[in-house]
């Protein structure tokens, strides 16, 4: 790579966006901007919605901050690479605006549609034949039907469809087009074939087939950017935008999991677990997703809904600091004396328990206490990660290291414990910031082709992304051991509860909602 070139990575995340401005010839991360954000208040429970201006506001916020930190020549930026979080719906008019605000991947309240589409499509099994995943409320499919159903009007003015990182690359190049990886997510998509599947998008819709952007590989641009925000940058006009994709995708190429054995498991405020496959690996249960990658490849993936989410919880309870949770982590014994969470705390993705809700359940005088309360914490949201671990094993994943990134991976105890629980050792990446640096990684990609310097996502990764070796952690056997028979107890509870779950949500529909 000739003379100065830098690369952008974004991360449209739930609650914030995160911007990497990276050296082309370094792999370094020169310039970072964050710029918070929430979701719209005050709606039902299981409703999850967010501005698509929000995401504008923040990527124009945030780039500017990163370039004028850095004061680079921005005519020096090659690549722009988009992550998004997955599975929300974008709907827009046929002038391209947003209709209403985005429906986003933590919105549970699409389960009826869920049920309805997969009943009308002959049952789970034959949804899994169609498209390669079971279709589930947070995907995108049922929040499209869910619109049609409760909101005419909006549905009536809908013409395109689009993922959130698909919407960021829209504004920054005019273009509509969905990249293989983040479009595996929507449940319209046959991930064996990688084509839109008619009879599922039919079940929505017939007029839905117009209304979807075509499909691309991941290696090739979205477009060069328009010349109206090249000028707001000082960019170039040649400026490349990538494909882009979602969050774990972009997540899987920012930690280098990009050839069979590697494993990535991101402790965030949801709980993920992928793989690199060169085929796809779809689960005749369903409960592993068979997404695509953003590499032209596969990412069997599984998603957990609460993982950070309970830590915190506690953490404000006891009003701590995360060292004060740390240490309370590690004054409690491994298993926390029997003590265990269901950590359901808004319904549950893998297993998929959208009426579900959190469960303390074993408290004594032994584990009546801050610190057993905060350690089952930590290892139940993880064993409910292994629950989808050890299935991935069930379907050949075989992982010979598992790379840890988000908030979670930085806390030692925690590191520990997910050694422990996943029995393999654990390390983390030297330049943590996952998806937004997978995002740079692939603008780097995309660009090196695209000028002619052919090259694989493989030799970019091996070159740029770096363990950190002081932070790998080997599991202790006698809490391996210990931990498999928790795994069980943890799966019988889940399992009990689940009518429970479903009588309580019936209660409160009727006296709290």
């Amino acid at each position: 790579m000739e003379g100065d070139a830098y690369f952008i990575g974004v991360d449209l995340g739930t609650q914030s966006m995160k911007t990497l401005l990276v050296n082309g010839e370094t792999g370094t991360v020169v310039g970072k901007a964050v710029e918070n954000y929430g979701l719209i208040e005050n709606l039902p429970p299981g409703h999850k919605e967010q501005d698509p201006q929000v995401w504008i506001n923040a990527f124009n916020k945030t780039v500017k901050e990163v370039l004028s930190k850095t004061k680079i020549d921005p005519r020096s930026v090659k690549a722009i690479g988009v992550s998004g979080q997955q599975h929300g719906f974008v709907p827009l008019d046929e002038n391209g605006m947003v209709i209403r605000p985005a429906k986003l991947w933590n919105d549970t309240s699409t389960a009826e549609e869920c049920r309805y589409l997969t009943r009308r499509l002959g049952g789970v099994k034959n949804v899994l034949r169609l498209i390669g995943n079971p279709i589930l409320p947070g995907y995108t499919a049922p929040k499209i039907l869910w619109l049609k159903r409760n909101e005419p009007g909006n549905y009536a003015r809908l013409r395109h469809v689009l993922l959130p990182h698909d919407y960021l690359n829209y504004y920054l190049t005019g273009n509509m087009v969905m990249e293989y990886g983040d479009a595996s997510g929507t449940a319209m998509m046959d991930v064996r074939r990688r084509a839109w599947c008619r009879k599922v998008i039919d079940a929505i819709d017939v007029g839905l087939r117009s209304m979807l952007p075509p499909l691309q590989s991941s290696d090739k641009p979205a477009g060069r950017i328009r010349r109206e925000v090249a000028e707001e940058f000082g960019f170039s006009s040649d400026v490349i935008v990538s494909a882009g994709g979602g969050d774990n995708m972009m997540g899987a190429i920012g930690t280098g999991n990009v050839r069979r054995g590697i494993v990535t498991a991101s402790l965030g405020t949801s709980g993920t677990i992928y793989a690199y496959s060169e085929r796809p690996v779809v689960d005749p249960m369903g409960e592993i997703a068979a997404f695509c990658d953003s590499t032209n490849a596969w990412l069997p993936l599984l998603c957990t809904m609460n993982v950070t989410v309970a830590t915190e919880y506690v953490r404000e309870l006891f009003k701590m600091t995360h060292e004060d949770l740390t240490r309370a982590v590690e004054e409690a014994p491994p298993g926390s004396n029997g003590l265990l969470l269901i950590p359901y705390f808004e319904g549950e993705r893998t297993p998929n328990i959208p009426e579900g809700t959190g469960v303390y359940f074993g408290l004594n005088s032994r584990t009546f206490n801050m610190q057993c309360i905060a350690r089952a914490a930590m290892e139940n949201v993880t064993l409910g990660m292994n629950y989808g671990l050890n299935r991935m094993r069930e379907l050949g994943i075989k992982p010979g290291e598992i790379r840890l990134t988000g908030g979670g991976s930085k806390n030692r105890a925690w590191r520990q414990i997910a050694a422990d629980i996943f029995n393999a050792e654990v390390v983390c990446i030297k330049i943590d910031e996952g998806a937004a640096y997978g995002a740079a990684l692939q603008a780097m990609w995309c660009y090196l082709n695209y000028v002619g310097e052919k090259t694989s996502i493989q030799e970019i990764c091996d070159r740029y992304v770096k363990l950190d070796e002081e932070t790998r952690t080997s599991p202790k056997p006698s809490n391996v051991e210990k931990y498999k028979e928790l795994q069980e107890l943890h799966n019988f509870v889940s399992k009990s509860l689940r009518s429970s779950f479903k009588k309580h949500k019936k209660y409160l529909d009727k006296y709290v909602a």
